[in-house]
This record gives C-alpha cells, sequence and structure tokens, in this order.
C-alpha cells in the first residue's frame, strides 16, 4: 500500500509542492478498494481535488521543485485534517453518505492512520527539512458550487493563516493586479486549521508557505493544468524574489 509519490526528489529549489488531496484511490484493504459509493460521487470533489494533481506535477516542473503527491482518497482518511480533528474522517460529505466510513471504530482509524496518514506526513516532513529555507506551496482545487449552495465566484483562492501571511498576502496581491481573475482571500475556506498540513509544517516550523485553491472546472484536463502551471510559477518566483530580505 502506498501513501504518497514524490516527484523530483533530486531537485535542489527551495520550493515544495504538496497535493493532499491528489487521487481518489481506495485501497484493497479499505472496502475491498470500494467505499460503497457510486464512480459519480468518487469523481467528485468530494473524494480528491480534482485537476490539482496535474497542477501540482506541472508547477514543480516550471520551478525545478520537488512535490509530494498523496496516494489515497480523502475519504479514506484526510491528510489536511490533525489527527485529532473531527473531520479527518468524514461519514458524510456534500450530501452523500459514506457507508464503508459509516462504523469505523477506534483502531481502524488508528490502522489508517498508520498505513497512510502518518507515513504521508512523515515523508512530508522530511522533505521539507532539507533546507532552511524551504518554501511550501499547497496545492488544493475547490468546486465550483456546494449542493443547494450559490455559485463561487474566485477562480483562486489563497488561504493563509493570522499567524503567517508573510508570503500569502503579497501573493494575494500580485493576482489581484491580474485584470481578468476573481481572487479569494481566505475563501472560500478559512486559512486556518490547527493540525492540518501547512500547521504541521510550515507555521510550527516557521517556514513561508501558501495554500492556493483553484476552482476544478478551470483545471479540468492536462491542457488547463499546463497553462496555470505556466501562469503561477513566474507569479510565485515574483513574489519570492520581493519578499523584504529580513524574511526571506
Amino acid at each position: 500500500m502506498t501513501a504518497y509519490h514524490i516527484i523530483g526528489e533530486e531537485r535542489a529549489s527551495r520550493w515544495l509542492i504538496t497535493c493532499d488531496h491528489a487521487t481518489n484511490r481506495v485501497p484493497a484493504d479499505v472496502g475491498g478498494g470500494d467505499l460503497g459509493i457510486g464512480a459519480a460521487d468518487m469523481a467528485r470533489h468530494i473524494a480528491y481535488d480534482v485537476g490539482a494533481a496535474g497542477l501540482t506535477r506541472a508547477l514543480a516542473d516550471r520551478l525545478g521543485a520537488t512535490a509530494i503527491l498523496s496516494d489515497f482518497s480523502r475519504l479514506v482518511i484526510d491528510p489536511n485534517r490533525g489527527e485529532e480533528d473531527p473531520t479527518l474522517l468524514m461519514r458524510l460529505y456534500d450530501g452523500t453518505i459514506i457507508p464503508a466510513n459509516r462504523h469505523v471504530d477506534a483502531a481502524e482509524v488508528e490502522r489508517r492512520l498508520n498505513a497512510l496518514h502518518r507515513p504521508y506526513h512523515a515523508a512530508l516532513a522530511r522533505l521539507a527539512a532539507r533546507r532552511d529555507d524551504t518554501v511550501i506551496v499547497a496545492i488544493h482545487s475547490f468546486t465550483p458550487s456546494l449542493m443547494g449552495r450559490p455559485p463561487r465566484p474566485w477562480h483562486v483562492g489563497v488561504l493563509h493563516s493570522h499567524l503567517d501571511g508573510r508570503f500569502s498576502l503579497p501573493l494575494i496581491a500580485r493576482l489581484m493586479a491580474e485584470p481578468d481573475l476573481c481572487i479569494g482571500d481566505n475563501e472560500p475556506y478559512s486559512g486556518h486549521l490547527p493540525g492540518d498540513a501547512i500547521d504541521r509544517h510550515a507555521l510550527q516550523p516557521g517556514r513561508h508557505n501558501t495554500l492556493i485553491e483553484l476552482r476544478n472546472d478551470l483545471i479540468a484536463d492536462a491542457a488547463a493544468q499546463a497553462a496555470w502551471a505556466d501562469r503561477l510559477a513566474p507569479i510565485l518566483t515574483e513574489v519570492l524574489a520581493a519578499l523584504p530580505a529580513k524574511e526571506a
């Protein structure tokens, strides 16, 4: 059972690109590889971040960066949640009941943590610690609308914690200068979630970081993912280069 994939581990860049919700894969030892929901639901944002893996790979290539991508569905256990978070294992998500999770006990949660969640975070921690000046860019995507909710207008959301906006706030300002983009500042979600991947690997160690959310209809195929990587890579590089020396 694999918990993650690493792309470009030999690359020396200070950038580290992460994709916590890269796939909808369900390991064979979880419900026989089936969570009990239909293919249409497994293709939705509830199971993974649609388009995020392709964007992550393309962006890592443009930046000459290492990337780490999860290799299990967020519905199996969510690597972007702390171990004590009540949403670590979802039983109901955006209107869909997850049958394979309905009766999961503490022992099964612990097994999934040991098999998937903890190995992913151990690998991420190792990669982040290779340099003293690592910059973590977490790539996610969001659905254009949740069930029964209004459409979300943003093309890109930049999520950040109130504890550290050194990189994200200049990035938001730079993206807002793009006339064709609607940018969300901590939209469509709040950027601070104690125990999540950014908290563990960036905020607590004091590393530069940002979390970029692309609306998933904008990165639905390889061509769109490549185009967004082409657009974002120079912007990220520009923002990092412009940081005050004491912060860079």
